[in-house]
């Protein structure tokens, strides 16, 4: 047997040293070494699957993707149209934001359809569990909860129960028996969810993996561990709000990104069939610095609202500028063009931008509607109500065309808006949505602010 020795590993990229050092040389961590007893792993100790020899893709057996539905509509969007057989899916999201409790929903709902389904835990006693599944209505015998850590442990529960869909919550928290490492190190991660991997694939068992996330935003542990996966999702949603959204940043089964959205109720997760309503409810009438943008997330159109509050400052030559749910980079980056543009004097002024909401978007076509609510505030005029807004800006103050007009302009009339601006390309587009709303061209920002103001 190989003898037991002490390493440091870096608890960010797992970089190992003989001794603690203040700086990981890997990734420039500070304070990140952790001392971990280590043992070298026996070629033993690997459970070995004898593989297929190599063959021609043409004569490769083509395997049908059956899809296991979870019963909740936005989930199983995000996911592409339920869990594939055998593939093991990770869902990460910050503390109390509704991970365990959507996937305890799901596996309810599961359950109740006939299907066995194993929950591990690592974090929570039975009791816990069953506390939220009455809250949740997810009790059924086909439920089995299990209080476990150990990754070998486990596996032999699932060779015993062989249940129909597997849950383990959380990843950070198992550990497996060939390292002496703690539950959580990068180690540990890594190897459980190696192994987990190896169980599932011949078993063709759909697994969920639920993650913690550190306080950069990314899951914990190696980066590794999302490419070991078949599927990443994040539950996203500010804690004030009873918005959540359920967002694929990876899937082998499926379209990404694609986004689910949910509210949060004393029974559980709703899923919102509409939420371009649900984020428009409570938009103030003839209000500056308000507008309506159509944005595409996923195979999903939505209407949001941007927000922006345009003050003077009070630090001489040092303005506030402060983007929620948008790229702040971005945000400076279409003032500077609107000043260099447009010739408007923002440089002394503070600048607020928000998505009503607290929804989080990033495509940018988004800028048209992000310029001209701060136009808007800064003047102090309100846009029209009914005006929806579609572009990009470019550096020289152009507006681009963006992907998907027609999805987009079909969702503004649908939710009663009469009018839209879109960039002057679209003029090349056959066949372009215009019974029913009115559609504005416009090349530049200044054509733009001149069909508003």
């Amino acid at each position: 047997m190989a003898k037991a020795t002490t390493i440091f590993s870096c608890q960010k990229c797992g970089h190992q040293a003989p001794k603690w050092l203040g700086r990981c040389p890997e990734c420039s961590t500070w304070n990140s070494f952790a001392e971990e007893s280590h043992q070298p792993i026996s070629s033993k100790s690997r459970h070995k699957i004898k593989s297929p020899p190599p063959s021609p893709i043409t004569k490769v057996q083509s395997v049908q993707k059956n899809r296991m539905t979870t019963g909740i509509g936005e989930f199983d969007r995000v996911l592409g149209g339920g869990m594939v057989e055998g593939s093991l899916i990770l869902i990460g999201g910050e503390p109390g934001i509704g991970k365990s409790t959507l996937v305890l929903q799901s596996m309810g709902h599961l359950a109740k359809l006939g299907k066995n389904v194993l929950y591990v835990s690592g974090e929570e006693s039975g009791s816990q569990i069953k506390l939220r599944a009455e809250r949740l209505d997810a009790l059924s015998d086909n439920l089995l909860i299990c209080s476990e850590i150990c990754i070998e442990s486990i596996i032999k529960w699932i060779d015993k129960v062989k249940p129909d869909v597997l849950v383990l919550d959380s990843v950070q928290t198992f550990y497996t028996e060939d390292l002496q490492s703690a539950p959580g190190s990068i180690g540990q991660v890594r190897e459980v969810a190696f192994k987990i991997f190896q169980e599932i694939k011949h078993r063709n068992l759909p697994t969920l993996l639920i993650g913690h996330i550190n306080k950069d935003g990314a899951i914990a542990g190696p980066k590794s561990l999302e490419h070991i996966v078949d599927t990443v999702v994040y539950f996203e949603g500010e804690q004030g709000h009873a918005y959540r959204a359920l967002r694929a940043i990876k899937n082998r089964f499926g379209p990404t990104p694609e986004i689910g959205v949910f509210q949060m109720a004393p029974t559980g997760l709703v899923p919102v069939e509409n939420p371009s309503e649900w984020f428009l409810a409570e938009r103030p009438e003839d209000s500056a610095g308000s507008a309506i943008v159509a944005t595409l997330e996923g195979s999903r159109t939505l209407l949001v609202e941007v927000q922006a509050l345009v003050s003077t400052s009070s630090s001489i030559g040092m303005p506030r500028r402060m983007a929620t749910g948008f790229d702040h980079n971005r945000m400076s980056l279409l003032i500077a063009i609107m000043e260099k543009r447009l010739g408007m004097n923002l440089q002394g002024e503070d600048i607020f931008v928000n998505l009503a909401g607290g929804i989080k978007i990033t495509e940018p076509a988004l800028d048209l509607g992000v310029a001209t609510a701060i136009a808007s505030s800064f003047q102090n005029r309100p846009i029209d109500p009914e005006l929806v807004l579609l572009g990009e800006v470019g550096l020289t103050g152009e507006v681009r065309t963006v992907m998907q007009l027609d999805a987009r302009l079909i969702e503004a009339r649908r939710l009663g808006f009469k009018r839209c601006i879109v960039p002057h390309s679209a003029k090349k587009v056959k066949n372009l949505l215009t019974e029913g709303i009115e559609i504005s061209f416009a090349k530049n920002l200044s054509e733009v602010f001149e069909q508003i103001f």
